[in-house]
């Protein structure tokens, strides 16, 4: 893996929560999400380890799929190895 920069860290930090938001609202409409809190923390040593927490609260009428923030986990964590890929 290349050395990455500060600024190549903050943009995947940003990518992996905006996929994660993303991801979420192409699932469920804005309107049944009351609040929605992405964590992102990277760690790079000897490698790129990436921590993605995902907490969602929906209205009480709405029924989500209760594996949403895994899958949404997991489509960021895609799209970051996308990204590494692709410089």
């Amino acid at each position: 893996m290349k050395k990455l920069s500060d600024h190549e860290l903050d943009e995947i930090s940003g990518l992996a929560a905006k996929s994660v938001e993303n991801f979420i609202y192409s699932k469920v409409s804005k309107k049944e999400v009351v609040n929605l809190d992405i964590k992102v923390e990277l760690d790079y040593h000897d490698g790129l380890d990436m921590d993605i927490q995902v907490d969602i609260q929906f209205d009480p009428l709405s029924k989500p799929d209760e594996k949403i923030a895994e899958d949404a986990v997991a489509h960021a964590i895609k799209e970051v190895d996308s990204y590494l890929a692709d410089s």
